[in-house]
This record gives structure tokens, C-alpha cells and sequence, in this order.
């Protein structure tokens, strides 16, 4: 089935709901997915509900759940679980939701002077009478790159890593800076070198708020590693051929790692996952 979202009046009965808390979804052996009438009518601790969008021809609501709320039979599982494990469509729904679920429990009380906000009817803004500052949900860009040179890549290890896993290196875009510059300069932080040659190659929503990881080939310049003390445990030059463990398959990290061996190795060019 295909995901779209869309804005939808919460006051209309019926559709599918989804649970939420945290970068969490409550999940059965069934999926995410619970009728949401029936939900409606258990002793859940509701914070607030939006309406998302469609899951192939059914309406979908978010639930905004507190800590403690549990289901007979559910668990809790990450937004990350289900960008590794699930189906694209399931992955684009949770995102997305996710997104609305941390803007509604991030803004119910105005940023600007303490007071209640309130959702305005048809539209997604969170609104402050007392202000009349009104509150959008807002994306923060990030950038990810592999550093290439020629038949080596640089990898890099950070101490929150599982084990033995090395990854291509990332950061969030500053205010007032292009994401050109961002790479050119989280390169430089974190390990000392410089690059040229940028090439854009995709983006992925990432499982963190607000997150859009957008990723890029990068080609070595000049310099020598320099490793940013508490943010990079190791970092050095690995040939395409003989590569260490490497992030989880369906994550863009992992996708720019394996075009570029695809493209020196001369090998089918794999497919960014949606």
C-alpha cells in the first residue's frame, strides 16, 4: 500500500490509529496499525490526536500517548526498528508521523511567552492567542558524506556505535550556512582533512526529530587525519575491496558506501531506500 499524508479532521470517526510516544510506536503482531474506534474506547493516557494522511485507501490518525501507556500484547518499538526492518511504505507513514507527533508535544505551549497554544481547524499550526505567534512544523537539514579517494574511502568510528562498525561522516547544517559548506566543514572538524568535488547523491528522513539526512560523494583534497576528540573514537582510509563492518543495509550511510564500491568495482549500481 502507498502512503500519503494529508490533513485530516480528527473529529471524524472511523480510520486507523497510530500510538505514539518518543521516536516510539506501540506495535502488535500485526503491525502499528489499530482500529481507531476501538482504541478510543480503552483506558488510554491521550495527550492529543491529529489526523495524517492515507495508508493506501484508509485514513490514518496519530495518537500522542503518555510514557506510561500500554496495551495487552504490544510493545514499544523505535522509528529506527522499522527504518531497518520494515517495508518502505510502513517507514514513510512512521516518519512522517513522527514528525507530527514530536512539532504537537514540542509546541502545545507557545515558545514565545508560556501560554497554551491550540491547533488551528484545517491546518497544521500550533497557535498562541495571547502572541498571535503561530508554530509550523519545521524540518533541520543534516548532511552525511562518504570522503572517497580513488580505490579508499575514509571511515569513522564513533563511540556510540555498535561495535566494530565503521560509517561515513555526519552533521546538522548551522544556521546561515549551505550544505556545501556544512560538509566542507564537519570534514575538517572531525577528522582534518579537506575535499573538493562534491557530488549530491539523495536524502532519507532520518529517525531523529526534525531530521533530513542529505548525502554526498566528497573527493579527499589535502590533509592528514586529525581525529575530533569525544565525537570520533577512529578514523582512516579503507580500500573498496577490503572494507570493516559497515552500517545496516537500508540506511543512507550504507547506500553511499555501496555506490561507490559499485561504481569502482564496475558492479550494478544499487537503489537509495524510499
Amino acid at each position: 500500500m502507498v502512503w500519503r499524508n494529508t490533513f485530516l479532521d480528527p473529529a471524524q470517526p472511523g480510520g486507523w490509529a497510530l500510538l505514539y510516544n518518543q521516536q516510539h510506536f506501540l506495535a502488535d503482531s500485526n503491525g502499528v496499525l489499530f482500529p481507531r474506534d476501538w482504541i478510543k474506547r480503552q483506558d488510554l493516557p491521550i495527550i492529543g490526536e491529529q489526523g495524517i494522511g492515507h495508508f493506501g485507501d484508509d485514513a490514518v490518525y496519530l495518537l500522542q500517548l503518555k510514557p506510561s501507556a500500554m496495551l495487552d500484547g504490544c510493545t514499544w518499538q523505535s522509528l529506527r526498528q522499522f527504518m531497518l526492518q520494515g517495508d518502505a511504505e510502513t517507514f514513510r507513514m512512521l516518519a512522517y508521523a513522527a514528525q507530527i507527533g514530536t512539532w504537537y508535544a514540542e509546541h502545545r505551549f507557545c515558545g514565545s511567552c508560556g501560554a497554551p497554544t491550540r491547533q488551528l481547524p484545517g491546518e497544521r499550526a500550533m497557535r498562541c492567542d495571547s502572541c498571535e505567534s503561530q508554530h509550523y512544523p519545521r524540518i533541520s537539514p543534516s548532511m552525511i558524506v562518504l570522503v572517497t579517494r580513488g580505490d579508499e574511502v575514509l571511515l569513522a568510528r564513533s563511540p556510540r556505535f555498535v561495535t566494530g562498525v565503521y560509517s561515513t561522516l555526519a552533521g546538522f547544517v548551522e544556521p546561515g550556512e549551505s550544505v556545501e559548506h556544512c560538509v566542507a566543514r564537519e570534514v575538517r572538524e572531525e577528522v582534518g582533512l579537506e575535499v573538493k568535488n562534491l557530488q549530491y547523491i539523495g536524502s532519507q528522513g532520518w529517525p531523529f526529530p526534525h531530521s533530513l539526512m542529505l548525502g554526498f560523494h566528497a573527493e579527499y583534497a589535502s590533509g592528514e587525519i586529525v581525529m575530533q576528540e569525544d565525537e570520533i573514537e577512529d578514523a582512516r582510509w579503507f580500500r573498496v575491496d577490503e572494507l570493516p563492518p559497515l552500517p545496516a543495509s537500508r540506511s543512507i550511510a550504507r547506500h553511499l558506501i555501496d555506490l561507490y564500491v559499485a561504481r569502482r568495482l564496475g558492479l550494478p549500481e544499487p537503489t537509495l531506500p524510499a
